[in-house]
């Protein structure tokens, strides 16, 4: 989440309609409430704990961002995942992250870079030592968003990144639904570190090619099931 900033520099306090925003994206990820599920207005009180008044104003933010839709006769919907959806927010990543990473590997420290190969090597040594637990796979997530999140920030840029964290809200929707880093740890680290190690020789060609190639068979796992 990006906090305001005043004019001084300040950050602001978060205002009740930023916290209802981030309950709801919070009980969404938690699978609280479903993609695809029929919920009320007085459900989204109960499940947040706040106001009426509040949800209120964040209904029009969550159909603008794709995260609600509100359906006559039936009430709001939570964002269902169709074949639409995931083309679109897998076209929207590719084109956000390709020229985020060519960044990332002209501008990156080199100890920045070292830590993300650390943390990826660690995982894919913890999996030949056999390690299938499911507590490696929430590590091995966190990693994973971490990384592509690193990308995305190095852009510096505002808008984008609230672009991309909208996306990435339903990517991790689609993530939930539609297939899981669970009992693919190995792989995904294993083209993780292909881009990473491209990053790593500051071959930003080679990086934006194997992170294209690592989304789009991430794209069309998800488009498969």
């Amino acid at each position: 989440m990006y906090e305001g900033k005043t004019v001084d520099g300040m950050e602001e306090q978060p205002t009740l309609r930023e916290k209802a925003y981030e309950s709801f994206t919070r009980h969404l990820l938690a699978r609280d409430v479903r993609p695809g599920q029929f919920v009320s207005q007085r459900r989204l009180v109960e499940l947040t704990g706040l106001t009426l008044a509040a949800i209120r104003e964040l209904i029009p933010r969550l159909e603008a961002e794709g995260l609600i839709k509100t359906v006559p006769q039936r009430g709001l919907q939570i964002a269902h995942i169709d074949l639409n959806l995931i083309r679109e927010a897998f076209q929207l990543r590719l084109f956000l992250e390709k020229e985020a990473v060519a960044l990332f590997t002209r501008s990156a420290s080199d100890g920045a870079i070292a830590e993300l190969i650390k943390q990826h090597r660690d995982i894919a040594d913890a999996i030949a030592a056999g390690d299938a637990t499911h507590e490696l796979e929430v590590r091995a997530q966190a990693v994973d968003w971490g990384m592509h999140d690193a990308f995305i920030d190095a852009l510096g840029n505002t808008i984008i990144s609230n672009a991309y964290r909208v996306n990435s809200i339903k990517m991790r929707l689609i993530s939930q639904e539609r297939f899981r880093i669970d009992g693919r740890v190995g792989p995904v680290m294993g083209e993780h570190l292909k881009v990473l190690e491209a990053i790593e020789r500051r071959s930003a060609e080679d990086a934006v090619n194997n992170l294209a190639a690592h989304i789009n068979h991430a794209r069309d796992r998800a488009l498969k099931i």
